[in-house]
């Protein structure tokens, strides 16, 4: 009768540790994605916002697109929006041209495939024949996905 006992704990104890051993299995499998190479890095980051920068002062709509993610979209200073169509064709367009431009104070706030940029953009030029000389405060979202980085979203606001 003991053996039976010894039996019949043991068999539901072998349920158990097959069990978590699955459970385990399975989280590590979860983290696999989650390999360093595929986190986004500082160094990608600001490769990113150079060229995002190059592309418009080269007036290289191409190269703004880019960097651009499909689902890209421009928060403007007035509450509107531009999504990625909008904001390559005025990156080409003759009706916006920037006589200088520099961005500083860049920081970066990075989480996983994810980044937020805080700059601050400095530019004079002219957009449909009105002069502006701005300072503005930018977030600059950017995100990793199968290994391409890109500019998901931007955001500026006026330094007063």
């Amino acid at each position: 009768m003991d053996q039976r006992i010894i039996r019949f704990t043991t068999q539901p104890m072998n349920n158990v540790v097959r069990l978590w051993t699955l459970l385990i299995l399975l989280v590590l499998g979860a983290c696999k994605n989650n390999n360093a190479e595929d986190l986004l890095t500082e160094k990608e980051v600001i490769a990113v916002m150079d060229k995002f920068d190059q592309g418009w002062k080269e007036k290289n709509a191409a190269l703004v697109d880019s960097v651009l993610s499909p689902h890209y979209l421009y928060f403007t200073q007035s509450g509107k929006t531009f999504n990625r169509a909008s904001i390559v064709a005025t990156a080409g367009s003759n009706e916006y041209s920037l006589q200088t431009m520099e961005r500083d104070n860049l920081t970066i706030q990075l989480e996983g495939h994810a980044a937020v940029v805080n700059t601050i953009w400095k530019g004079k030029g002219a957009y449909h024949g009105e002069t502006f000389d701005d300072r503005q405060r930018c977030s600059v979202t950017i995100v990793k996905l199968n290994g391409q980085v890109r500019i998901l979203s931007e955001h500026c606001t006026p330094i007063r």
